[in-house]
């Protein structure tokens, strides 16, 4: 393993000649991808516009204006005037032509079964489906829910649902009842789509019946439509005139259902964030906007070809699985989708269907690779990734042990791991690596063409390479979220109001003086368990819920598996005595509420919180203690003896 000037791969002249960015630039004339970003930046109007022609994103009417910030840039519209819809860009496009034939589904549930469907068969199912919906009465702009594992019937729900023109709803499949209550109220949703049950490690476990329990704090549901997963091995209750089996829903509908024509504008999938405070945010992305950024983040700075196989495990109630919808369907690629775990029935899981189903496009999180790398080497080596020639990471930063690690044993020390990091709120990338950058262990080629990052101090002034800095938006980007659901006060106050006229992201980055950018990690209290995001707050209520807690401050610390796990600070409530059955309760409450990944690391106990003297809970400081770093500035406690008292219980 070389590393001439400090990089470990460099692009060879081949690959650089072939990528898709490449011949991007060619076809604009420009011949730096420094000159791309200063014009994409200058004029991300020009850039997005090119973007559409270039990768035949289709629009029933033309737009008259690709760009309007006349309202100002956290307002912006795009794609002014026109019509499209996302089914018609990833699965309508293709009839009629030799993609429609080509396979675009391939999958593996838990238990070993698997199979394949070809765009025309994938089409079929969505159409099927999407008559079903509008047999529900679902219209132009109601919400559907989607509470499913990894399975076929999954991504055809995704894309039925924008094809009615109901905006879909992705809820993470190991939810508890607390976060599925929270986001199924706040979203309105009229349908929710589910399976029976999904298999565990081996275990069924019910996904329906945990719908029906929070049935009367979900009012707006009206229908629940339920795939038939696990069958036999988990009865299922229906109740009749609420509850449908998709096969028999859908069973004699027409498989040629046509698709609405939307705005570009108009929302296609409400997709919930959680913050430091407060309730999750739900993040809106257009029919016109998602499309785009997958296009030019997964297209043109990924390389993904018609060629490739698309395969990142994750679910479809976070970012990657819309992403995993989009990106091989838009571009006419295939798409490979796993029931289960990495690492089970066998350790080797992800390796082995990597090889067997010939993927050649592979999305990884910093997470998924370290828990793979605690198996050894000799699982990994023992297949030869024949067809695997770009891994696309993304979810958190990384660290340069499982980085190199992954590039040796497979990579083999010769494929690019293209960094992209954005979010939620983002609909895309912020920062991107690109096949033609050579690359560092964890380094970026910089900001993503056309959403004008940059990294400033807290006035917003530019920083130089070397000094670390809050990642912003200095301007309109087409995937960005159309405000917050319900909530444009919201939206303003938590991304435009911290440094004016600049979208703050909550991420703290640096650059190095070759220009290779490098993300931190969060700049807020935000906890990432296993590349899931969520609010302190969703936690602390659950706790608060049990009787047991008077205060908390639930946050993450770094861990070698996950990257973090979780660490509740509790102050009891003066009745309660500080037993291990009080933790055993605490920890299921939790269980219960959020999912299995969220059980606490540790609990302790303390009579106090650390607060400002606006009475603001410093999960900051309470962090900084556990992980033994500095607190920082503490003069504005009200109550700094707190300080002392958890680093005692911590020694």
């Amino acid at each position: 393993m070389t590393n001439k000037d400090n990089y470990y791969w460099h692009p060879t002249e081949e690959i650089i000649a072939n990528a898709n960015i490449t011949q991007f630039m060619k076809h604009l004339g420009i011949s730096r991808y420094e000159e791309l970003i200063e014009k994409a930046d200058a004029d991300p109007g020009w850039y997005f516009d090119k973007v559409i022609q270039y990768c035949d994103i289709r629009f029933y009417k033309p737009y008259d204006n690709i760009l309007d910030t006349s309202k100002g840039i956290p307002w912006a519209r795009w794609c002014v005037g026109g019509t499209t819809n996302m089914t018609m860009n990833c699965i309508d496009k293709h009839r009629g032509t030799s993609t429609y034939e080509k396979d675009f589904l391939v999958w593996e549930k838990e238990t070993g079964e698997n199979g394949t469907l070809t765009y025309r068969e994938f089409d079929a199912e969505v159409c099927r489906l999407a008559a079903g919906l509008k047999k529900l009465g679902i219209e132009k702009g109601d919400v559907v829910g989607i509470f499913m594992p990894n399975l076929p019937e999954t991504f055809a729900a995704f894309f039925a649902i924008a094809k009615v023109g109901a905006i879909i709803m992705p809820l993470f499949s190991g939810f508890g009842p607390s976060p599925l209550i929270t986001r199924i109220q706040d979203g309105g949703a009229k349908v929710i789509i589910t399976a029976d049950g999904t298999w565990r490690r081996g275990l069924p476990v019910s996904m329906k019946a945990l719908l029906d329990d929070v049935k009367d704090d979900t009012p707006t549901v009206e229908s629940v439509i339920v795939v038939r997963n696990l069958g036999q091995n988990l009865p299922t209750q229906m109740t009749p005139g609420r509850d449908y089996w998709w096969d028999e829903l859908c069973q004699d509908l027409p498989i040629d259902t046509p698709t609405e024509e939307m705005s570009a504008e108009d929302p296609a999938v409400l997709l919930y964030t959680s913050g430091t405070t407060g309730k999750p945010k739900g993040a809106v992305w257009t029919h016109a906007g998602f499309v785009t950024r997958m296009a030019t983040d997964m297209g043109l700075c990924g390389d993904f070809k018609p060629e490739d196989r698309f395969f990142f495990m994750s679910d479809m109630g976070w970012m990657v699985g819309a992403m995993c919808a989009v990106t091989p369907s838009i571009h006419g690629g295939s798409l490979l989708v796993v029931e289960g775990a990495p690492d089970y029935p066998e350790t080797d899981r992800l390796w082995r269907v990597v090889n067997q189903y010939n993927v050649s496009f592979l999305g990884v999180s910093p997470t998924l690779v370290r828990g793979m790398m605690r198996y050894g080497d000799d699982e990994v080596k023992r297949y030869a990734f024949e067809k695997l020639r770009v891994t696309m990471s993304g979810g958190e930063a990384w660290t340069e042990t499982p980085w190199l690690w992954y590039f040796k044993n497979v990579g083999h020390e010769k494929m690019p791991i293209v960094n992209m990091s954005g979010g939620t709120e983002i609909g895309g990338s912020i920062a991107i690596g690109t096949v033609i950058h050579p690359e560092k262990p964890s380094s970026f080629a910089g900001p993503c063409p056309g959403v004008n990052a940059d990294i400033v101090d807290d006035e917003g002034n530019s920083l130089p390479a070397g000094e670390v800095g809050e990642l912003v938006l200095r301007g309109p980007s087409i995937g960005l979220t159309k405000s917050l659901w319900k909530n444009d006060g919201r939206y303003i106050d938590a991304y435009w109001s911290t440094i004016p006229n600049l979208w703050v992201h909550g991420d703290w980055v640096s650059k190095d003086k070759d220009g290779n950018w490098y993300i931190l990690g969060r700049s807020d209290d935000t906890i990432k368990v296993s590349g899931k995001r969520t609010g302190p707050s969703e936690i602390e209520s659950i706790l608060m819920e049990t009787g047991l807690i008077a205060e908390s401050a639930v946050v993450g610390v770094p861990d070698d598996v996950k990257g973090s796990v979780i660490v509740c600070v509790c102050v009891p409530r003066p009745e309660v005595d500080v037993t291990p059955e009080l933790s055993e309760k605490i920890s299921a409450a939790i269980v219960n509420g959020m999912g299995k990944s969220y059980r606490p690391k540790e609990i302790i106990y303390v009579s106090d919180l650390p607060r400002t003297r606006t009475m603001k809970i410093m999960r900051r400081v309470v962090k900084a203690i556990l992980t033994g770093g500095s607190p920082g500035d503490l003069s504005s406690l009200v109550n700094p003896e707190t300080v002392e008292e958890l680093k005692a219980k911590t020694a």
